[in-house]
């Protein structure tokens, strides 16, 4: 079995998942905790975020790939407190070309090529 098949992937939302790939954010606000350390996949969902975010990136919804898997990241820490946290992002990894999961995205985790 390779690799691929058994890695996660966490779904962001443009233009932040931009943002990760660039090495500009590297908290990941959630209101539930996380135990998974170690690389995942990038999932850029199909719900652009907030339009003012990508403004300040000089963009507008459409400029960055989205439903699409765009690149790996690792999850070093989770610290906070209940309804409010931090998944520490270290190293992303931008892949060559977005890759179409295979299994059908889910709000925050899920395998895209099986399980």
């Amino acid at each position: 079995m390779d690799t691929q098949s058994h890695m996660r992937a966490l779904s962001i939302r443009q233009p932040y998942a931009e943002q990760i790939l660039r090495g500009k954010k590297r908290i990941e606000y959630r209101s539930l905790p996380t135990k998974i350390r170690g690389r995942v996949y990038i999932y850029a969902s199909l719900t652009p975020g907030d339009a003012q975010d990508f403004r300040a990136m000089k963009a507008q919804p459409g400029d960055f790939p989205s439903g699409m898997l765009v690149g790996t990241v690792e999850i070093v820490d989770c610290i906070g407190e209940p309804g409010d946290y931090r998944w520490h992002l270290a190293r992303p990894e931008r892949l060559p070309q977005p890759l179409k999961p295979e299994n059908h995205p889910q709000p925050v985790w899920f395998y895209p090529f099986g399980a």
